[in-house]
Parts: C-alpha cells; sequence; structure tokens
C-alpha cells in the first residue's frame, strides 16, 4: 500500500496559517509516503516565498516528495529574472531538476514542466515531453500504477475553465492513454474534481490547499490518493476539505478508480 498527498497551488504569500496548520496536523496523523506538490507553490515567485513554502515541506515530513512548477511560480514582474533565469529561485527551493520521477514496486510517478516563461498563465506541453513520457509509461513494470503530475489540467468541468486546458493535452492523452497512464494529477483552476479520461486513465485535480484565493465552494482542500499493492486493478482518491469549524481537514468524498 502506498500512500500519495496530493498539495496544489498553496500559493505561499496568500495562505492561511491556520489551514497550514491544519494540513500539518493531518499529514502527520496519516504518514503519507509522498507528497506531489503540483504547482503554484508561490503567489509572486519571491525568495522568502519560496522558503516558507520549503519550510511548509520540511514540516510535512513526508519520506518523499515529486514537486511541479506553476505560473506563479515563474517572476511575474522581475523580468531580467524571468527572461533569463526563471526557475532560479523555484530551484534553489526544490532543486535543480524540474521534472522528477520516482519508483516503487507499485508506483510509477512523473512529473511534466508544463509552464513556459513566454506564457502568463497558460501551459504547454512539448512533444518531446509527451514522447518521453509515453515511452516511460510503457516500460513500467507488471503491478506499478503510472501516475503522470502537470499544473495546468489535461480536463475541465465548466465551460469557463476551457481557456485553461493545457496546450498539446489531446495528443498528450492519446499518446500516454495508449502507455497505459491511470492518473494525471493537476491543479491550477483551484476546482478538485476525478473524471475519466478519454484514452483511459483518469483526471485527478486538486483545489487550492491553503490559500485564501479559493474558488467559489470549492474551499480549501487536498487529494489522498490510495494505492493498494494487492488490488493493482484499483486506487481511491480521496478529497478532504478543510473544514473551518472544525480547524482541520476532514475526508468528504471518495473515488474508487478502476483500470
Amino acid at each position: 500500500m502506498s500512500l500519495l498527498l496530493q498539495v496544489s497551488d498553496p500559493h505561499f504569500g496568500t495562505e492561511r496559517p491556520w489551514v497550514v496548520e491544519a494540513l500539518v496536523r493531518l499529514a502527520h496523523a496519516l504518514r503519507p509516503d509522498f507528497l506531489l506538490l503540483s504547482g503554484d507553490i508561490t503567489q509572486r515567485a519571491t525568495a522568502a516565498q519560496f522558503a516558507a513554502a520549503r519550510a511548509f515541506v520540511e514540516r510535512l515530513d513526508v519520506p518523499r516528495w515529486l514537486a511541479v512548477p506553476g505560473n506563479h511560480d515563474i517572476p511575474l514582474w522581475h523580468l531580467p529574472l524571468r527572461l533569463w533565469r526563471p526557475y532560479a529561485r523555484y530551484r534553489a527551493a526544490f532543486g535543480h531538476d524540474l521534472e522528477k520521477s520516482a519508483e516503487t514496486d507499485d508506483l510509477l510517478l512523473l512529473a511534466v514542466n508544463t509552464t513556459r516563461p513566454w506564457r502568463h498563465e497558460d501551459g504547454e506541453v512539448s512533444l518531446q515531453q509527451v514522447d518521453r513520457i509515453a515511452a516511460r509509461l510503457a516500460a513500467a513494470r507488471t503491478g506499478q500504477r503510472r501516475i503522470v503530475m502537470v499544473h495546468q489540467p489535461v480536463l475541465v468541468t465548466r465551460p469557463e475553465d476551457r481557456k485553461n486546458l493545457l496546450h498539446g493535452h489531446q495528443l498528450a492523452l492519446q499518446r500516454w492513454g495508449e502507455a497505459g497512464v491511470d492518473l494525471v494529477v493537476g491543479g491550477h483552476i483551484h476546482l478538485p474534481f476525478v473524471r475519466p479520461l478519454p484514452h483511459g486513465g483518469w483526471a485527478v485535480q486538486a483545489g487550492t490547499a491553503v490559500s485564501h484565493r479559493v474558488r467559489g465552494e470549492a474551499g480549501n482542500s487536498v487529494n489522498l490518493i490510495r494505492i493498494d499493492g494487492a488490488a493493482v486493478e484499483r486506487a481511491t482518491v480521496e478529497r478532504w476539505d478543510h473544514d473551518a469549524a472544525l480547524d482541520s481537514f476532514v475526508q468528504r468524498d471518495t473515488y474508487v478508480l478502476r483500470r
């Protein structure tokens, strides 16, 4: 059994301190094996915001983690940095590799950097990225659940979010579906949901974990993904929302995903 905690869009610089504390308590109680940090880690990509985000990750005390940058993790107003060293502050906090991967007996985790310094909000996946990820997915070992993490969504549920779809997502979903992807996890739109993908696998979107930049009724939320090595045809995604009255994260929805 592997337990993954997906934390997306914390937007450090706009965080709610009491929600941060509640999420730290949840992580300590459930002891996940992996942290998936799916972008927009900071609000304005300042050194101070990255330092606060890194301190938060260390406080969660999750043994292994993967992160990808979001569009907010590239400096917006510091034009020289955005043009020539767009990921310098991200890398100082979270490491040089923008597309980390990890493997266990029951997991293959692949991170894809979908941000581009020349794009303000939109994300993009290149043909080279599509091919590389498809090859890694196709080479997964028997029994491994194949999970790809991006920032911008590959599927949306509301018309107003279509403008946020990842550029190149159609080809990516076709190729990755053919290669056996199980989950594509993402964030960006601050709206949590789980939906089947057209060529196989599931889209798993997370809301904003700790920021006050919540989206209407969605509130602050995170996902817990359970992979049962004894039942490799099944994964479970739990949505946990912050409950202000209880000052804690509580489980709201559970999705059982079958291949």
